[in-house]
């Protein structure tokens, strides 16, 4: 049903309170980096931070999380590095979150972002750093999980709060085009309304992410793996106009960690896509705000190639995944008898000290921590949160 001149203006007003405003002549036009409050970002003050990545010649690092662990130890390390930081999370790190006893999936993945997201509006301000909530890929099968977080946003907007997510991404990059920017031009709106942002994928990224994704094969051309510009242009001209869009252009990267010689990272495929959009749309150099999927052991040259033509966001899981595992692994060689008795059975010195799940925990967050300090170098964000001093 078409809305009526009411609905429209309500819908306008809520855009226009987040400072998401498209002129005919520069959609999405960013806005000038200054100061923000401390904690999750949305709306204008989401765009502003995308702006001071872009202007300031970094991106921020996005770190897929499942529990409380993981969450605080991307704070932590944020803080640690006065850097701005994204967390996310996938369908099955939601669902992780919610815990895998609750049977129906569907409600479980959405309570289970919704109680990630609830946990970051809390803390993010204690730690003084601004954050990026995100919703990591949803093919067509979830997108009711999407929907049910916007529910959600909805809800809390209504009630005079921001909404749950910073933005949330429809990854339909094995459809057709035009079946990919047909749905995201569906929901794009509702986002916009909230101040919520879209992310988009073009082209595939190799690997998986939580069932999603595609295999890679020895001898593979791979040729699927590289966007082409053109198809950025049409995507930006369709969607850009209904309200803010990120865009994941493909440029060789995978999911997960490879042998070397599979796939050949070219960054320089993003520049081409900024060049083409900006002489075709006559907007200024690099209009485009790109993320970086598969940042997991990624070459640093090829990491700065890709954040000088305008990536913002590089995700990073394996690595993480990794590095918590690595920690907690060596944790318990080191201390073997406490993980296999309560009391020594030679010496009877109880190992309760070492066993609580506090100690070990830390040894994983703590692990964590060290490989983001690596990230945020990468990255150039350290030492560059926008965040209001305290």
């Amino acid at each position: 049903m078409a809305k009526s001149d009411s609905d429209k203006l309500a819908v306008t007003t809520r855009y226009q309170k987040h400072e998401m405003i498209m002129t005919p002549t520069s959609p999405n036009a960013s806005r000038p980096s200054r100061a923000l409050p401390p904690g999750v970002v949305t709306g204008d003050d989401y765009l502003a931070l995308i702006n001071a990545c872009k202007e300031g010649g970094y991106a921020l690092p996005a770190i897929n999380v499942v529990g409380t662990d993981s969450v605080n130890a991307v704070l932590e390390a944020a803080a640690r590095n006065k850097s701005d930081v994204i967390i996310q999370c996938s369908n099955g790190g939601a669902r992780f979150y919610a815990g895998e006893g609750l049977a129906d999936q569907h409600r479980a993945r959405v309570l289970g972002a919704a109680a990630m997201a609830h946990h970051v509006h809390l803390l993010a301000k204690e730690y003084g750093i601004c954050v990026i909530l995100h919703t990591d890929h949803a093919d067509r099968k979830l997108i009711p999980w999407v929907e049910g977080l916007l529910d959600l946003s909805e809800a809390e907007v209504a009630a005079g709060r921001p909404p749950l997510f910073s933005s949330h991404m429809l990854d339909l990059s094995a459809e057709p085009l035009e079946d990919n920017l047909a749905e995201c031009a569906r929901l794009l709106p509702r986002m916009a309304s909230l101040g919520i942002s879209l992310e988009i994928e073009l082209g595939v990224t190799g690997g998986e992410e939580d069932g999603i994704g595609h295999d890679l094969e020895d001898h593979e051309d791979n040729a699927h793996l590289y966007t082409q510009p053109e198809d950025v242009l049409v995507a930006w001209n369709r969607l850009s106009p209904l309200g803010h869009v990120t865009i994941a252009a493909s440029f060789g990267n995978v999911h997960g960690v490879y042998k070397p010689g599979n796939v050949q990272l070219r960054p320089e495929i993003l520049l081409h896509s900024q060049e083409h959009v900006a002489e075709k749309t006559g907007l200024g150099p690099k209009p485009l705000a790109l993320v970086f999927h598969g940042g997991s052991g990624s070459e640093k040259d090829k990491i700065t190639a890709a954040v000088s033509y305008g990536v913002f966001k590089m995700n990073i899981d394996t690595d993480v995944q990794f590095a918590f595992a690595n920690g907690i692994g060596q944790y318990v060689l080191e201390n073997p008898k406490a993980f296999l008795h309560q009391i020594d059975p030679e010496t009877d010195v109880p190992y309760k000290k070492i066993y609580d799940p506090r100690k070990w925990l830390r040894v994983g967050e703590k692990s964590i921590v060290d490989r983001l300090e690596e990230a945020f170098a990468d990255l150039g964000s350290r030492g560059r949160s926008i965040a209001m001093k305290g």
